[in-house]
């Protein structure tokens, strides 16, 4: 009896080992197959680089705004990292550096380090101060990785209520009978709203006066204070005042009337068939950025782009979000570039 107890306690203590042995087997396997699959994916899930990198974001955010408060980047910055942080629960923290047409903190950006917190938002106009300025402190396309296509926004030439005239023919005119008497803002040289103005000036040869400010916030309150007498500026930021009676709204500058103030007319209806400026706004991080945290960011900016809500917001001040992947934004940008490239040249306008 007792050898037979004695037997079956080493078998149990066999079958006990055994167990242990596969479970150990089962465990190790299936860590080298879950290790193999990260390894050969490189997925980010939820925001987080696979294959033991550490999760991101892990700590705030700065988004740097090349322009002053108030203006297009400002608004869609604070928009979209108020949801950003919401949902990854770390801080996206709104970076102001306006001057220089956007270039100041374009190259913060560029000579930040490249791991996911500092990013930038720019205007279309990014793609043109090449072709402004013959030193630039960066490469726009090499010292960039592109992230997502965040908006449009057509802009609306405003003039102060001060001066008297009601439709872009009738500015033209004044313009044409008084040679350099009007003065005009913009947000700089190389941004949307120099653009803008250039274009029409070609397209028209009047002489204006420019005066140029440190973003579309500031461009918009400059003009509706009475500093200059017009400037094309962004929707959100004189629609307002456009209402109020403060200024006078001649012309939206896209091919089509604008949601918000439809009642105004498009410049090229208005006898300048073929004028169209949009502004494009985008999100841009330094080169080498890993590509798991570019497809994270991209992920996580275009799915606040799919909500309802944030449709709601951008039309109620007259933008239209747009998404996409960072490969065709790089597309958008070359296209842009060859296109205000041709564009300045004929309008004369020259590299300093």
């Amino acid at each position: 009896m007792g050898e037979n107890h004695q037997g079956t306690g080493n078998k149990e203590v066999i079958m006990s080992e055994s167990r242990r042995h596969i479970r150990s087997v089962h465990v190790h396997a299936l860590n080298i197959l879950t290790g193999a699959f990260f390894l050969a994916g490189g997925a980010v899930v939820h925001g987080q680089p696979a294959g033991g990198a550490a999760k991101y974001p892990s700590k705030p955010i700065r988004w740097v705004v090349p322009s002053t408060a108030g203006g297009g980047n400002d608004v869609m910055a604070r928009l979209i990292g108020a949801k950003m942080t919401q949902h990854w629960g770390q801080p996206v923290i709104v970076d102001n550096r306006p001057g220089a047409g956007g270039i100041i903190g374009s190259d913060i950006v560029a000579k930040a380090t490249p791991d996911g917190y500092t990013i930038l938002i720019v205007a279309g106009g990014f793609a043109i101060n090449p072709f402004l300025y013959k030193k630039m402190p960066f490469d726009p396309v090499k010292d960039f990785e592109r992230i997502v296509y965040l908006a449009n926004a057509p802009l609306v030439l405003v003039v102060h209520s001060s001066v008297p005239v009601k439709s872009v023919q009738e500015l033209i005119a004044r313009a044409k009978s008084r040679p350099g008497e009007l003065n005009y803002a913009t947000s700089g040289v190389g941004t949307t709203s120099f653009l803008a103005s250039e274009l029409l000036r070609y397209m028209t040869g009047v002489r204006m006066v420019h005066v140029p400010y440190k973003g579309a916030g500031a461009t918009a309150a400059a003009v509706i204070s009475g500093q200059v007498h017009l400037a094309a500026t962004i929707p959100n930021a004189t629609v307002p005042h456009i209402r109020a009676g403060r200024v006078r709204a001649l012309g939206v500058t896209s091919s089509k009337r604008l949601g918000i103030i439809p009642e105004v007319p498009t410049v090229a209806e208005q006898g300048l068939a073929g004028y169209e400026v949009v502004t494009a706004f985008w999100v841009l991080v330094p080169a080498k950025t890993p590509k798991p945290i570019i497809n994270a960011l991209n992920a996580e900016i275009n799915r606040i782009l799919q909500m309802p809500e944030t449709r709601q917001e951008f039309e109620a001040i007259g933008f239209t979000p747009v998404g996409g992947t960072p490969e065709e934004l790089t597309a958008v940008l070359r296209s842009e570039m060859a296109r205000w490239s041709k564009v300045l040249k004929e309008v004369g306008v020259r590299p300093e």
